[in-house]
């Protein structure tokens, strides 16, 4: 009998010692496994005589019980240390602030949302979008807007010409949206009403100027128009893009080859304080240029400049935004840096409506 009782101190500090559960699968191997201490002990049970067997039978069962226990219990603890380190290991700090989801991280570039705007006021205007390709041929971009081969007024416009083709015709970035306005008299019959915001390109490059830049221009063709509608329809417009309720307009002769007669338009604000507030003060700002479509550019368009007439008008959107969110430099626009865009960016949920607000 105390050879049981010094197996079973053995067999229970070995128990205790067990760092892991597969040690401990090792201890149970060797006390109740096929060749164990214990279950050989059992085995030899056969051999001894009925008076021994009586006595030894309880005994090494019930070291084999309290053995089995021990594993349980020790098992049991072994586990419960396992999940406290696995959940040290993994802990989650549930009081930091949850990331933002896309819809509150994300930013609606200005440029993007001033498209959005105009859309709103011109479709309210009864207007529709018309797009065109940012590579054009010099006769689209030039020569239908009534642009004379060897003009002067072709250089003002800076162009990025191509290689000439087989066929000797050079490819360009078209330098305005204006060729889509041809596009548009040539596939449709009037009455036209249009607006074309798309990207432009020109050789230029300042705090006001770059290489690339978007840019919004308008077309209406009718029998009836007249000034007076282009004007109506050009101080609605800045009225409503603005937010303001009156609005000081003046427009000045000028010169473009596609219209005639052409302005310049000006808009009144108030440039003290270091801003420019549109719709205060008694100072001007150079907003847009426009006037009626030439009757040369009618008639390059197939069609015939004594029945029908309309007008035009152009203006930069990366400039809109500069004015009316307080941009100071337009080079911004395009270094991709995450802080302006978070500070000058818009919700993406955030749609510009006439009756919502169009910068809310």
């Amino acid at each position: 009998m105390s050879d049981l009782e010094t197996l079973e101190s053995e067999i229970l500090a070995a128990v205790a010692a067990a760092a892991s559960e597969s040690a401990l699968e090792e201890v149970r191997i060797a006390t109740l496994g096929k060749k164990g201490s214990v279950s050989e002990r059992l085995k030899m049970l056969g051999k001894v005589s009925p008076e021994e067997r009586r006595e030894l039978g309880p005994a090494i069962n019930g070291l084999k019980a309290r053995v089995g226990e021990a594993l349980a219990a020790r098992k049991a603890v072994l586990q419960e240390e396992a999940l406290t380190a696995r959940m040290e290991a993994e802990r989650v700090d549930i009081s930091l602030p949850l990331r933002r989801p896309p819809a509150e991280e994300g930013r609606v570039h200005p440029v993007s949302q001033v498209i959005d705007e105009l859309t709103a006021i011109f479709a309210d205007m009864g207007f529709s979008i018309a797009e065109g390709p940012d590579i054009e041929t010099d006769h689209l971009n030039f020569t239908a807007l009534n642009f004379p081969e060897d003009h002067p007024a072709r250089d003002m416009h800076d162009t990025f010409f191509m290689h000439p083709r087989a066929d000797g015709e050079r490819m360009l970035l078209r330098t305005h949206t204006s060729p889509v306005q041809v596009r548009t008299m040539m596939s449709q019959k009037p009455p036209i009403r249009v607006i074309t915001p798309g990207r432009t390109y020109r050789c230029d490059s300042d705090q006001t100027h770059t290489p690339m830049f978007h840019q919004v221009e308008g077309l209406v063709i009718d029998k009836g128009s007249h000034i007076g509608h282009l004007k109506w329809v050009l101080q609605e417009f800045c009225k409503a893009f603005f937010e303001v309720d009156e609005l000081k307009m003046r427009f000045r002769p000028s010169f473009f080859p596609f219209t005639e007669p052409s302005m310049e338009v000006d808009i009144g604000c108030d440039r003290s304080g270091g801003e420019v507030r549109v719709g205060e003060g008694n100072d001007w700002l150079e907003i847009l240029g426009c006037g009626m479509v030439h009757p040369n550019v009618i008639r390059n368009c197939g069609l015939d400049p004594d029945e029908y007439q309309g007008f035009a008008w152009g203006m930069g959107i990366d400039r809109l935004a500069m004015l009316k969110y307080g941009m100071p430099d337009l080079r911004a626009f395009f270094d991709a840096d995450v802080r302006w865009i978070e500070h000058y960016g818009f919700r993406p949920l955030d749609l510009p409506t006439l009756f919502g607000g169009l910068s809310r």
